[in-house]
């Protein structure tokens, strides 16, 4: 094997500059674990070193002409029905075990190898696109519907307000249903869900899986048709697969709220977005551009400043092309054809424009959304907001926070698993930057992917840093994923090209052997049931949970929160308080406290089994929230009565005597 020398690789070029930079910026952020314990501030630095660091020895060395080895012709025609064969017993599982437990997960993590596997290693004659898109769609609804069909009621949070919106608006018969909400002028996932509900004639549940349910699955498409403006079908189809495995992607699909429906209209304008970049676009593909922009906008806030985002990554990779800094404008015709760069100028204004005008609509917390947001957003930097500040992003990192006691090991590990599957498609990301920054392969969409991705970054690892969480950031993971995994499969690409064959399907075989099943394993895919169960909180409820929630609403009368006093709050554990609230059962719900090695002292509270056995949430003594698991007499004492009781779920309430 030899390597091309320096005088002929010209190093100083655009991408091996990068590289070299990218590998001092890994070497200067080391020493930051040191100073804060933090899982991104621990594992990027080597993600980005490595990342690299492959990618200058793919570039120095000079190519083999070996190639690397494919699958066999019969190996290949066989896993298809070797898939089809585990999705159905994907199907099965849940029906016979009643949720999707370890060992669904486990066969679910096989399936997507195998799947992976067919796009990276089949060879040129024996690969299918069509074939693959559809194992990984049927993969991305088996993954999401079981769940769905296994869980009495819904899983997530926010989910529980948006049905009890949209049954307001059926009521109502129009939008005023929802005047005094904040989704009032934002309320195209709740009249797609009514209309649905009236249209098939169904319940809300129903009708929710048969409109954004089905439509969640169906989208990772649209990463199918973005990435293959860009390359090959091989890896567009890659693409796919990394975007439909990819954890917050699936959890979307579980938590179907209008974050759901807005990620699907991101990708829509995504795919015109590069569409119009990358061909001599009409009047009808623009048309399609802006019309997804005005859907993400009547959809869901936060969905909304992503888009923008998108879209000034779109209007700087415009002014980089046209003012031309670095040479930017001599183009590579074999890897991307040349084409003057789109100007996006009104596009940009327009969108800016009319999300301020319907944010100035919005109502929220007694004044207009975009002042509420403003506000919140000086408050945080004026308060604190400050270098290193972390504020905790998981479950896992709270609970590591608020416990006293030294973590476990399962502790420790857990969080580096949730995030493992990031972490690798990363790193491919890097090194598909580095590629596309090569000033012959650089042009407007790809710059666009590369600038997107890298601002969404910022506000997901780099504000956290600062203590700012004004932008949600758990929210932008699932968008993230979108650039992420286009940029990812050129990197995959680059490395297969680039480097040694034995070197590559090391890479690759590693990539394929992992991915899938980190991804699986991270806590957001089964949200519903967790791996880890005793670190994370489940966002679903069993029918018992679901009936006590409903009883103790009618015991009480569902009293409108003015009515509550404050000693006649209710008391119960995060996540379980919510559904209280939220449907109204007991509108002034909240998390209990319970001092370390002591008992609460409410007068109403609720227990649930699920406390002594999984993960939920209590506030210690000085009002910090962490994951324990607490016996039934620590929550509701023997001194108090026993207002309700179906065995799982118990109401006490102080008695007369205790008094």
């Amino acid at each position: 094997m030899g390597y091309k020398s320096l005088s002929e690789l010209r190093p100083f070029r655009l991408d091996t500059v990068a590289a070299i930079a990218g590998l001092l910026i890994a070497l200067a952020l080391l020493p930051l674990r040191f100073l804060v314990s933090q899982l991104y501030l621990n594992t990027v630095p080597l993600v980005l070193g490595t990342a690299c660091l492959l990618y200058l020895i793919g570039l120095y060395q000079q190519e083999d002409t070996a190639t690397i080895p494919t699958l066999p012709s019969p190996v290949t025609m066989a896993l298809p029905t070797v898939v089809l064969a585990g999705l159905s017993a994907l199907v099965v599982l849940p029906a016979i075990q009643g949720a999707r437990t370890t060992v669904f997960f486990a066969l679910a993590s096989v399936v997507g190898t195998l799947i992976v596997g067919q796009i990276v290693f089949a060879n040129d004659r024996d690969f299918k696109t069509g074939l693959l898109l559809l194992q990984i769609v049927l993969f991305a609804f088996v993954f999401r519907f079981t769940a769905l069909y296994a869980t009495t009621g819904y899983i997530g949070i926010d989910i529980w307000t948006h049905a009890e919106l949209t049954h307001a608006i059926l009521e109502e018969g129009s939008v005023g249903g929802i005047s005094d909400d904040k989704h009032y002028a934002s309320p195209f996932y709740h009249l797609l869900v009514a209309a649905s509900s009236v249209l098939y004639d169904v319940p809300f549940r129903v009708a929710l899986y048969l409109s954004v349910g089905i439509v969640m699955p169906i989208s990772v498409l649209l990463i199918y048709a973005t990435t293959n403006l860009l390359v090959s079908q091989r890896w567009a189809t890659l693409a796919t697969a990394l975007f439909a495995f990819a954890s917050h992607v699936s959890m979307w699909g579980l938590h179907l709220i209008p974050t759901s429906l807005g990620l699907v209209f991101f990708l829509g304008m995504l795919y015109a977005l590069i569409r119009v970049m990358r061909i001599e676009y009409t009047v009808r593909d623009f048309s399609l551009l802006l019309l997804m922009s005005v859907a993400v906008i009547l959809t869901h806030q936060v969905s909304t400043f992503i888009m923008l985002v998108l879209l000034l990554a779109a209007f700087l990779a415009q002014l980089v092309f046209e003012v031309g800094p670095l040479g930017l404008t001599r183009f590579d015709t074999s890897v991307f054809r040349a084409k003057k760069p789109v100007n996006l100028v009104g596009l940009v204004a327009f969108n800016i424009g009319l999300t301020i005008f319907v944010w100035s609509l919005t109502p929220y917390r007694q004044q207009s959304f975009l002042a509420t947001v403003l506000s919140y957003f000086s408050q945080t930097l004026e308060e604190s907001a400050g270098f290193l500040n972390i504020a905790s992003g998981t479950s896992a990192e709270a609970s590591e926070s608020g416990a006293e006691a030294t973590p476990t090991l399962l502790e420790q590990v857990v969080p580096y698993v949730d995030a493992l599957g990031f972490l690798f498609l990363l790193g491919v990301t890097f090194v598909g930057c580095l590629y596309v920054v090569h000033r012959r392969r650089a042009e407007q969409s790809v710059f666009t992917l590369l600038l997107a991705a890298a601002f969404m970054l910022v506000f997901v690892l780099g504000l956290p840093m600062f203590g700012i969480r004004n932008f949600i950031p758990t929210r932008w993971f699932a968008f993230l994923f979108a650039p992420m995994a286009i940029l990812g499969a050129i990197g995959l690409r680059t490395l297969s090209q680039g480097l040694n064959p034995k070197i590559v399907v090391s890479v690759l075989l590693v990539f394929v052997l992992i991915y899938p099943g980190a991804m699986i394993f991270a806590v957001e895919s089964n949200v519903d049931n967790p791996v880890f169960d005793e670190q994370h909180e489940r966002l679903a409820y069993d029918e018992s949970e679901l009936a006590a929630v409903e009883s103790i609403g009618h015991l009480t009368g569902s009293p409108s929160g003015q009515e509550i006093r404050p000693d006649q709050q209710l008391h119960t554990d995060h996540p379980y308080q919510t559904v209280f609230s939220r449907t109204g059962a007991y509108p002034s719900t909240t998390t209990a406290t319970v001092p370390d090695d002591g008992i609460a002292e409410h007068d109403y509270a609720v227990y649930r089994s699920t406390q002594s056995t999984g993960a939920t949430y209590f506030n210690d003594a000085d009002g910090n929230g962490r994951i324990e698991q607490i016996s039934q007499t620590r929550l509701c004492s023997p001194a108090q009565a026993t207002v309700y009781t179906n065995g799982d779920v118990t109401m006490c309430a102080a008695s007369p005597v205790s008094s």
